[in-house]
């Protein structure tokens, strides 16, 4: 029976014949969500960065990184489906699988919505449509279990997020992690940057008066030691407060599993 169309994030209309039998993902969040569904027997490559589940990888075929991915292996490894993700993968090899007539499936969340969204949809273009349902009822209802909580608080509690380091950078308003922050009761200090990921001044972050500093281990891996490079602000409120804290990066920006461990998590930490 002919599955969809799916139309994507890149506006593409995908038909499946039936469902897919060799998966590859691009995006190690995808590639999570692909396990937790049921279909991890599927999966025939993921890239160097997907690691979760660690027992499921281990035993799956790397195709490079999510940058740099190894079209010709992932060619021969005859896949009936490719999953991408705008940000994560360039639009060329995505176009260049395309044009050897592997289906790909590119998506795209920006918001704690599109997020579960996807796991709904990734249910029903792999054939775990019932799963996928499921999954995403279940975040659905966390999501607004934490959101009620957040929003019954007298306000949202100033928080920065940086991303990379010399130069420091972060997210604005029109990102994932931005939402997550949202939902869980921070306010991003930086959320009205013109640009997505802005790089930012640590004396402009300290004029911001961040309530909250939280510093992922990914993309940058930040260390217990870079809490040192706020202390020369003490009036900061995060500094002088001692709330600067370390996070597993996934949390706020991974979709899937990672959005329930993050309205388990991340509320506490901003919490005044």
């Amino acid at each position: 029976m002919t599955r969809g169309p799916f139309v994507d994030a890149s506006g593409v209309a995908l038909i499946l014949p039936e469902p897919p039998r060799r998966i590859i993902s691009l995006v190690p969040s995808v590639t999570e969500i692909l396990f937790l569904l049921g279909v991890g027997p599927a999966v025939a490559g993921c890239t160097t960065y997907c690691t979760e589940p660690p027992e499921g990888v281990l035993a799956t075929t790397r195709v490079g990184g999510t940058k740099t991915p190894r079209l010709d292996l992932i060619r021969a490894l005859r896949p009936d489906l490719v999953v991408a993700n705008i940000e994560e993968n360039h639009r060329e090899h995505v176009e260049t699988l395309r044009g050897w007539g592997i289906p790909v499936h590119v998506n795209y969340p920006r918001t704690v919505a599109e997020g579960i969204r996807l796991v709904r949809e990734l249910g029903q273009v792999t054939g775990a449509a019932e799963r996928g349902a499921a999954l995403a009822e279940d975040l659905e209802r966390r999501c607004a279990e934490v959101t009620a909580r957040a929003r019954g608080r007298a306000r949202p509690t100033r928080v920065f997020y940086p991303i990379w380091r010399r130069p420091h950078m972060t997210i604005n308003r029109d990102t994932y992690v931005h939402d997550v922050l949202a939902a869980c009761g921070g306010e991003n200090v930086c959320a009205d940057r013109e640009r997505r990921y802005p790089e930012v001044t640590l004396d402009a972050v300290a004029a911001a008066r961040p309530e909250v500093i939280l510093l992922p281990d990914e993309p940058y891996r930040f260390r217990e030691a870079h809490a040192a490079d706020f202390t020369p602000y003490p009036e900061m409120p995060a500094v002088r407060d001692g709330r600067i804290h370390l996070v597993d990066g996934r949390l706020a920006s991974w979709f899937g599993p990672r959005m329930a461990q993050a309205f388990a998590t991340l509320p506490d930490l901003l919490q005044r």
